[in-house]
């Protein structure tokens, strides 16, 4: 799955009403310019594009006092609603994906409810642990990555992977069960999105906080 889709739908729906340059600036706010695909060029082509499939109703607003264009407005559709959730739930549970589908589902998470989302993790986990024993079919890993010459270094890589991406979720689950976070239903939810005009200080140039050293 593409990222960008669920990073657009959440950032909008997390508004209520969002023009593009919100939206972009919230995706930058949260580094998403740095490990995905939202480019300016991106997010501005997925909000059109999902404005045409009916998942954003596009609202024209009126010129400026200062004499500045109208801009459109976006707010996510029924629609849309039921395509973020099931965007959000295949990002959580796919263990053959991209790292920025997973990366943008977790900044949503907490819209789920919490047993949902730790079922969510569970079936991940039993994915990554299908997945490790398909490689295990062909590859022993007691016999290191050279009995396959080079190519085993290949399945070394994914058991690793398998193996880390197993470990992570588990980590995660234990915190969810054990109380971590705000989930949909609990309470106020954290709110990570910049209000109409407030200065974003990681935007492009201005760094991020994993530029810091």
């Amino acid at each position: 799955m593409s990222a960008i889709r669920l990073l657009v739908l959440g950032a909008v729906r997390q508004h209520g009403r969002a023009h593009g340059y919100q939206v972009r600036n919230d995706l930058e706010y949260w580094g998403a310019h740095e490990w995905s695909n939202a480019k300016p060029g991106s997010i501005y082509h997925a909000l059109k594009q999902m404005a045409k499939q009916g998942l954003l109703r596009a609202h024209e607003t009126a010129p400026s006092t200062a004499g500045g264009p109208p801009r459109t407005e976006y707010e996510i559709t029924d629609r849309g609603t039921e395509e973020y959730f099931a965007l959000l739930r295949q990002a959580l549970t796919a263990y053959d994906q991209k790292p920025d589908s997973l990366t943008a589902a977790l900044g949503f998470v907490v819209d789920l409810p919490r047993e949902e989302a730790v079922g969510l993790l569970r079936q991940r986990v039993a994915g990554l642990e299908r997945w490790r024993t398909t490689v295990t079919e062909h590859y022993t890993p007691e016999g290191g990555p050279e009995q396959l010459g080079h190519i085993g270094e290949i399945m070394n890589l994914w058991l690793h992977q398998a193996d880390a991406g197993a470990a992570w979720t588990r980590g995660l689950i234990e915190r969810v069960e054990g109380g971590a976070y705000t989930f949909a239903g609990e309470g106020d939810p954290f709110v990570g999105v910049l209000a109409d005009g407030q200065e974003n200080p990681y935007a492009t140039g201005s760094g991020h906080p994993g530029d810091q050293g």
